[in-house]
């Protein structure tokens, strides 16, 4: 975790440089926030758009009547070598906004048969402790790991069972939750690819770069609230219930945002970044090539009748061989994650969350029986299928207009659609736009 910052001073009163125009970012997702961040950051004028009444796109929160507490739209897990989202944090005065162990331990737990251990990468990037069994993955053997080295030699086309074998406990207790939880996708059809630049990030550097970190109190408070405020601070126009409805243009560049009941004409040296979803980038700009298939999410959040603690005292435990992969502890609230939920997303909430309360119950030692409030929140389009095909239509930034640019966590950052990806994504336009 980065260490607690002061956000950056707002630029000095006429740092604007001459001809540079204003900014308008549509969409206020993390992708649009980490945009317009970047772009006041550098002195530029920025108008933030979103249609809906707050920002945040699918990484916010919100107060649930149900369980009197606040939760996360979804849940989301960071790891200490997101350098892209720490940078984010600090720059908007948010760097201790984040916990997690003090070191890289992922606590993880078979309901099936109560079997409970620690997978715990050791520093510097020469993996040693694979070679100790009281540090494997219970059951895998030193070969298992030297197999799994194929991924790092993934291709274009291939999937992850096309580069790793989906057999034995290695496959079950690691690169099978690893594949669904960074790619939101079947590892059968998941990108080897995009998984390989995770691996290559993370456990390839050793644990220094594994870190699982959380926001302590939730993802407005670290991600959202204080990017807005920055913005405010630097003279952002921030404008909600804006929706783009189309751009007018002469030819090589915009002229002209349409929402509707306000049109808003560009200037000859202001810019765009469209940060909308996939789907709603292409509603404004048909000709887009774009991944359009999606996978679900499914959150379930649970207030428990007292507070408890995970294995080591962090906030994170994994699951294997029950309904959710991934159980979030944030005081007397317990969070789950289903990833590439397309079965699950078909259920009834009541059916959901029966199974997720059985999980739960198991994991922590509940009486089944006592069943507590529970919110069930589907997030049926969450992300793209991060198949082969998929991510090789992901776009960059540049458009057929000059002061034009997309973001996005489904543009081509090299990079799965996560936190990480979507704030790339942001900053990468940022750039594109001040450097053409």
């Amino acid at each position: 975790m980065t260490a607690a910052a002061i956000a950056k001073p707002p630029p000095e009163e006429g740092r604007l440089e001459t001809g540079e125009g204003r900014c308008h970012v549509i969409g206020a997702g993390l992708a649009g926030l980490a945009c317009a961040v970047a772009l006041a950051e550098r002195g530029r004028a920025v108008s933030l758009y979103d249609a809906a009444g707050q920002a945040g796109g699918r990484c916010r929160s919100l107060f649930d009547q149900s369980l009197g507490r606040p939760i996360d739209n979804g849940n989301h897990l960071l790891l200490s070598a997101n350098q892209a989202a720490l940078g984010f944090l600090d720059t908007i005065g948010a760097g201790d906004s984040l916990t997690g162990p003090p070191e890289a331990s992922f606590p993880f737990l078979d309901l099936r048969n109560g079997e409970r251990w620690t997978l715990r990468p050791n520093n510097g990037p020469l993996p040693w402790w694979i070679l100790f069994s009281g540090r494997r993955v219970p059951g895998s053997r030193l070969g298992d790991y030297l197999s799994g080295l194929a991924i790092l030699c993934a291709k274009d086309r291939d999937t992850v069972t096309d580069r790793i074998a989906a057999k034995g406990p290695l496959w079950e207790r690691f690169w099978e939750p690893l594949t669904v939880a960074a790619l939101n996708t079947a590892p059968e059809e998941a990108s080897a690819r995009l998984l390989r630049a995770v691996v290559m990030e993370t456990f390839v550097r050793g644990a220094a770069a594994c870190r699982p970190l959380i926001a302590k109190q939730g993802l407005s408070d670290s991600f959202v609230e204080p990017a807005l405020g920055y913005l405010r601070g630097r003279g952002a126009e921030i404008l909600f219930n804006r929706r783009l409805r189309a751009i007018e243009d002469e030819g090589a560049r915009v002229t002209a945002l349409d929402f509707g009941a306000e049109r808003r004409a560009l200037g000859p040296a202001d810019s765009l970044v469209i940060a909308l979803p996939a789907p709603g980038a292409k509603a404004v700009l048909p000709e887009l090539d774009a991944p359009l298939d999606t996978r679900p999410i499914v959150n379930g959040h649970i207030r428990l009748p007292r507070p408890v603690s995970l294995p080591g005292a962090g906030p994170v435990l994994g699951l294997i061989g029950g309904t959710a992969q991934w159980l979030f502890l944030r005081g007397d609230v317990v969070s789950l994650t289903v990833s590439a939920a397309e079965e699950l997303a078909g259920l009834s909430n009541e059916t959901v969350a029966e199974r997720l309360w059985q999980d739960t119950a198991k994991a922590l030692g509940l009486d089944p029986a006592e069943v507590p409030p529970i919110r069930i929140i589907k997030e049926k389009r969450a992300t793209f299928a991060q198949t082969p095909e998929a991510a090789a239509r992901r776009p960059g930034p540049k458009t057929r207009w000059r002061n034009a640019f997309l973001a996005g966590d489904w543009t081509d950052t090299g990079f799965p659609a996560t936190i990480e990806g979507a704030i790339r994504s942001g900053q990468a336009a940022a750039k594109k736009l001040a450097n053409p």
